[in-house]
């Protein structure tokens, strides 16, 4: 089989921020973003109030370590180059991950990550900075959320009634040993005073549903999309009161992994989602838990969450992480039959080590369209690089 994937060593001198045409798919756009770190994942794509698309990401040594930290590119309206990142974070004593940024209705910008000590996640809090000026410079950092094992990834969406909706999944811990995400489960975050106060509603019966991802249907109509635990399907459930509760999150027909999921509702109403067309089925690679490199190293029990249960069902870990694909839906997200694949590779994920180009996943990506119809996306490249795609609409016509 013929892969698109680089090979690792050829991946730091594309990290220019360079937009180049593809020349294998006309209409295709590709960029390796700048960054002075070995280790770059999770990015989220936004616009702000000025047309500018930044992406942001969590880089340093290897997840899970002090030293990593978030970071921030720009791409200004007409421009072929990414900036160089901004450092968004900075606590040596915890690893800030999974950040995004989200412009409330007043004009404000916010950027929000996770911040937890090693691989426990089930002691982890969400923290933000305030953007007065449509995002050219953010305030303190502050703790949004301190209840332990509160996660992000996926942007907050404002209902009709003007109430912020965060999708967050909680991650718990299990008595006696370290998380593992055996019963992470996901819950939405519910601000009915612009993010001045925030209360909890969790998602019935959804262990194993994390990444939460809403998209408005219209009206009071909306659906979610969700990452899986245990590596078989893409989940999704419905609200039928603009996001204050949820149905039971169900298989839809695209697999998952293990991995992260992004999707959006495009200008014609179709429905796009970037993820790894892979799941538990189409491979036996197995890890034990996703900071298993550095829990050996630093020993120690977990974070002791208060609500430390037993699980019945181990979350599954190490499922190839390739290729990273581009699927339509036009019913909903009910069925997805249109799918394009933007890399292939082996997508191997057993390790996390992008230092010596052990990692070879494709992962984390993000979409936005913008108000010419181009799609934007981001994903990780070998945890080594955050690699931008844009596609302009004559591509995605020409791939019916």
């Amino acid at each position: 089989m013929t892969y698109s994937a680089l090979e690792p060593h050829e991946v730091p001198s594309r990290m220019t921020g360079e937009i180049v045409p593809n020349p294998a798919e006309p209409g295709r756009c590709d960029a390796y973003l700048p960054s002075p770190c070995v280790q770059n994942h999770a990015a989220n794509l936004a616009f702000l109030p000025d047309g500018t698309l930044t992406c942001v990401w969590f880089g340093g040594t290897m997840e899970g370590m002090g030293d990593i930290s978030v970071y921030m590119s720009r791409l200004e309206p007409g421009q072929r180059h990414w900036s160089n990142p901004e450092k968004m974070s900075d606590d040596p004593q915890r690893s800030e991950q999974n950040p995004l940024i989200f412009t409330a209705p007043d004009g404000r910008v916010w950027l929000l990550f996770t911040s937890q000590t090693s691989g426990n996640q089930d002691g982890a809090v969400v923290k933000r900075r305030i953007s007065e000026d449509g995002g050219k410079s953010f305030g303190p950092g502050e703790v949004l959320c301190d209840i332990p094992g509160t996660f992000v990834r996926q942007p907050i969406i404002v209902n009709g009634a003007g109430q912020w909706l965060l999708p967050v999944f909680r991650c718990i811990g299990e008595a006696g040993r370290r998380w593992t995400g055996d019963v992470d489960r996901a819950a939405v975050l519910i601000s009915r005073d612009e993010g001045r106060s925030w209360t909890m509603s969790e998602v019935p019966d959804s262990i194993g549903a994390v990444h939460m991802n809403i998209v408005p249907s219209g009206g009071a109509a909306m659906v979610a999309f969700y990452r899986n635990r245990f590596a078989s399907h893409v989940l999704r459930s419905q609200s039928g009161d603009a996001g204050l509760s949820w149905t039971t999150p169900e298989a839809a027909d695209l697999p998952n992994n293990n991995s992260s999921i992004q999707a959006i509702r495009m200008k014609n109403g179709a429905i796009a989602m970037v993820y790894n067309h892979s799941n538990a089925s189409m491979s036996d690679a197995r890890r034990h838990s996703l900071y298993d490199e550095i829990e050996a190293a630093d020993g120690g029990e977990g974070s002791g969450s208060a609500e430390a249960v037993a699980s019945a069902r181990p979350a599954v870990w190490g499922v190839p992480r390739a290729p990273l694909s581009l699927a339509f839906s036009t019913d909903g997200g009910r069925t997805f039959p249109r799918r394009i694949d933007l890399d292939t590779g082996d997508g191997y994920c057993l390790s996390n080590n992008s230092k010596d180009s052990l990692n070879r996943e494709f992962s984390y990506p993000s979409i936005v369209e913008d108000v010419e119809g181009r799609l934007h996306a981001a994903y990780t490249y070998f945890r080594r690089a955050i690699k931008y795609v844009r596609l302009d609409p004559g591509f995605l016509e020409g791939t019916r």
